[in-house]
C-alpha cells in the first residue's frame, strides 16, 4: 500500500456533511448564480419584456370581463358584445406569443447558465490539491456536479420565471383590486399578514430539509460509485448482499428526508391556498351584498373576482415556487462551496522560471511533511537527498517509510512543512506547478487507463502529439503489437479503467504515455510488482528504454528489480537511513540486509532483474 492510500481517511468521514458546514444564508446565496447570468443580460432583458407583456395581457383580461358583463350583457348590445369578444381574443393572442417567447428565452437561459456552472465547478475541482480529496468523497462531488446543477436548471429555466410572472400578476392584481373597489381590496389586505407569516416560517424549514435531502442523495451516489468502482472485489468476496443492504440504508435515509421535505412543502402550499381562498371568499361575500344593494355593478364584481382569483392563484404558485427556491438555495450552497474552495497548491504571483533545457537535477533539503488527514504523524522527517541528472536512484524500505510521499512532493501535490524540494536548482514552491509537472512522468503500480481509445490514452501524455508519434511511443513501450491486434486497433475502446486489457497491457499503455511525454524526470512506483514473470520481462524492457538519459526515481519493495540501480536509498519512518550499492548496503545497513534476506534468503538474489538503463 502506498503512503497516499494509507493517508486517506475512512469512508465514514463526515466533514462534508451539513452539520459541519456554515449555516445557510437563505435565498441570498442564489445571488451567486447572478455571476453566471451577467454574460446573457440581453436575453434576460428580452425575457423580462415578454414576462411584462404576458402579465399585462393577463391583467387586461379582467377589464375585458367587466366591459363584457356591464356593456354587453347588461345593456343587451350585440355589437358591444362582439367588440368585447374580439378584444379578449386579441389579448389571448398576445398572451400566447408572449408566453412562448418567455418560455423559450428562460429555458435557454437555464440550460446555458447550468452548462457554464458545471464547467466552472469542474474547472475548480480539477485544480484543487489532492488533500481536498482526502476529506471529500468523489461521489459527493459528482452529486453536486450533476444532481445539484440539474435542480438549478429547473429553477432558472422554469421556477424562477414562474415566480417573477406571478409576482407581477400579484402586484398588478393588487393594484387592479384597489382600482376596481378600494373597500373590498382593503378588507383583503387585512388578512395578508395571516397568510404570509406561516408561509415564511414553514419555508425556512423546507429550505433546511432541501439541503439535507441533497446531501442524502449525494450519499446514495457515493455509495453506488464506491461499489461499482470495485465491482470485481465486491463479487469476489460475495459481498453483494451486504452492499445491497448498505445501499438500501442510504436510499432509505434519502427517502425519509425527502418525505419530510415533501410533507412540509405540501403543508406550505395547502396552507397558503386555504388561507388565500378563504380570505377571497369572505371578501366576495361582502362584494355580493354590495351588488345586491346597488353599491357595485355586476361587471365590477366580476372583474374583482377575476383579480382576486389571480392574486390567490399567484400567491399559491409563489408559495410553491418559494419551496423550490429554498431547495435550490441548498443546492447552490453546495456548489458555491466548491466554487469558493481555494487550492492550497498554486503558482506564485511571480513564479521562478525553470531552466531550459531541463537537466533533471533533484534535491530534498531537510524536508519534513505531514499529510493533512494525519497532522500528528510525520510522513517525512528531516529528509535529505540529492539526485544527479541522469542518475537512477531506488527508494526501498518498509511500507509507510515515506517513499511515495517523496513522489507526491516532487509533483508538488503538497508543500513541505519544513525544508525545500529543489528541481533543477529551483525551489518547487517558487515555480509554476504546471511547468514543474511537465518535466516529470509517473508510471505507477496501478496504471490509470481512461474510458477512451488506446490512441487517446497514450496521447494523454502529450495532447498535441501526432498519430505517428503515438504509434512510435507504443512501439518503444512494447505495446504496438497488442494494440494493433485489438478490434479497431488504436481506435479501440479500452473500457472503464482499461477493463479490456490485462495488467501487463495496461502497464505498457502507461509506459507509452510516459515515453510520449519525453520527461526529464521519471518516477516509477512499483511499476512491475503486480505482473507475472512474462509480463514483467516485457514491461521491464520497455522501462529500460524509457529510463535512458533520464533522471529516474524507483520505488521498489522487490529488491531484485533495483539491485543494479546507480544508488539504493533505504528509508525508515520518513528518514533516509542508508544509501549505496547493494553489496555495500548488505554490509552496512541492518534494515536493508533484513529486507534482502527476507526476499532472497541467505544466498542473495535469484535472477535479479535490472532496473538500470541499458547502454
Amino acid at each position: 500500500m502506498s503512503e497516499t492510500t494509507a493517508a486517506r481517511p475512512d469512508r465514514a468521514d463526515t466533514s462534508t456533511h451539513p452539520q459541519d458546514r456554515p449555516k445557510g444564508r437563505d435565498l441570498a446565496v442564489l445571488k451567486r448564480v447572478l455571476d453566471f447570468v451577467a454574460p446573457y443580460r440581453w436575453r434576460v432583458v428580452l425575457a423580462a419584456i415578454a414576462l411584462v407583456v404576458t402579465a399585462a395581457a393577463t391583467l387586461a383580461v379582467g377589464q375585458g370581463l367587466r366591459i363584457l358583463v356591464d356593456d354587453g350583457f347588461a345593456d343587451g348590445d350585440p355589437a358591444q358584445l362582439d367588440r368585447a369578444l374580439a378584444a379578449l381574443i386579441g389579448l389571448a393572442v398576445v398572451l400566447s406569443v408572449g408566453t412562448f417567447s418567455r418560455f423559450y428565452l428562460v429555458s435557454w437561459l437555464g440550460e446555458r447558465i447550468v452548462a457554464d456552472l458545471r464547467n466552472a465547478v469542474f474547472a475548480r475541482v480539477v485544480s484543487l490539491h489532492p488533500g481536498f480529496f482526502e476529506v471529500t468523497r468523489t461521489g459527493e462531488v459528482l452529486s453536486r456536479l450533476t444532481t445539484d446543477t440539474t435542480l438549478l436548471q429547473s429553477i432558472i429555466g422554469s421556477s424562477a420565471s414562474m415566480a417573477l410572472r406571478n409576482m407581477l400578476a400579484l402586484t398588478g392584481g393588487l393594484i387592479m383590486l384597489f382600482i376596481t373597489n378600494a373597500k373590498l381590496a382593503g378588507l383583503l389586505m387585512l388578512v395578508v399578514p395571516v397568510i404570509v407569516l406561516p408561509i415564511v416560517l414553514i419555508g425556512r424549514l423546507v429550505r433546511k430539509l432541501g439541503r439535507e435531502s441533497q446531501d442524502r442523495v449525494a450519499d446514495v451516489g457515493a455509495c453506488a460509485e464506491e461499489s461499482f468502482g470495485a465491482i470485481r472485489t465486491v463479487q469476489a468476496f460475495t459481498h453483494e448482499a451486504e452492499d445491497r443492504a448498505r445501499f438500501g440504508d442510504e436510499v432509505a435515509a434519502a427517502f425519509a428526508t425527502a418525505i419530510r421535505r415533501i410533507r412540509l412543502r405540501g403543508l406550505l402550499s395547502s396552507l397558503a391556498i386555504l388561507l388565500v381562498f378563504s380570505s377571497v371568499g369572505f371578501v366576495l361575500w361582502v362584494g355580493g351584498n354590495d351588488v345586491m344593494a346597488g353599491r357595485m355593478t355586476p361587471g365590477e364584481l366580476t372583474a374583482f373576482v377575476f383579480y382576486g382569483v389571480t392574486v390567490a392563484f399567484s400567491v399559491g404558485i409563489i408559495s410553491e415556487v418559494y419551496g423550490e427556491l429554498l431547495r435550490a438555495a441548498g443546492a447552490t450552497e453546495r456548489l458555491v462551496e466548491l466554487l469558493e474552495a481555494e487550492p492550497e497548491i498554486r503558482a506564485p504571483s511571480d513564479p521562478t522560471p525553470l531552466p531550459w533545457p531541463a537537466e533533471g537535477r533533484l534535491a530534498f533539503d531537510g524536508v519534513t511533511f505531514r499529510y493533512p488527514s494525519r497532522p500528528d504523524t510525520s510522513a517525512l522527517a528531516g529528509f535529505t537527498l540529492a539526485v544527479a541528472p541522469g542518475e537512477t536512484v531506488a527508494l526501498v524500505g518498509p511500507s509507510g517509510a515515506g517513499k511515495t510521499t517523496v513522489f507526491q512532493l516532487l509533483l508538488r501535490f503538497y508543500d513541505p512543512a519544513a525544508g525545500r524540494v529543489m528541481v533543477d536548482g529551483v525551489d518547487a514552491r517558487a515555480a509554476d506547478p504546471t511547468d514543474l509537472r511537465r518535466r516529470i512522468a509517473l508510471v505507477s503500480q496501478d496504471p490509470v487507463i481512461f474510458a477512451a481509445s488506446a490512441m487517446e490514452n497514450i496521447r494523454y501524455g502529450r495532447p498535441d502529439a501526432t498519430d505517428a508519434e503515438v504509434v512510435a511511443a507504443a512501439r518503444d513501450a512494447a505495446a504496438h503489437d497488442f494494440v494493433a491486434a485489438l478490434p479497431d486497433g488504436y481506435d479501440s475502446f479500452l473500457g472503464e479503467k482499461g477493463v479490456r486489457l490485462s495488467g501487463g497491457e495496461r502497464q505498457r499503455i502507461s509506459i507509452a504515455r510516459a515515453l510520449l511525454r519525453d520527461p526529464a524526470i521519471l518516477l516509477l512506483d512499483e511499476a512491475t510488482s503486480a505482473l507475472d514473470a512474462e509480463n514483467e520481462r516485457l514491461v521491464q524492457n520497455a522501462l529500460e528504454r524509457l529510463m535512458q538519459g533520464r533522471t529516474t526515481l524507483v520505488i521498489a519493495h522487490r529488491l531484485a528489480t533495483v539491485i543494479e540501480a546507480d544508488r539504493i536509498c533505504v528509508m525508515e519512518a520518513g528518514r533516509l537511513v542508508a544509501e549505496g550499492p547493494h553489496a555495500t548496503l548488505m554490509d552496512t545497513s541492518p534494515l536493508y540486509r533484513r529486507l534482502a534476506e527476507l526476499q532472497f534468503g541467505q544466498g542473495g538474489p535469484e535472477g535479479p532483474i535490472s532496473a538500470r538503463r541499458s547502454g
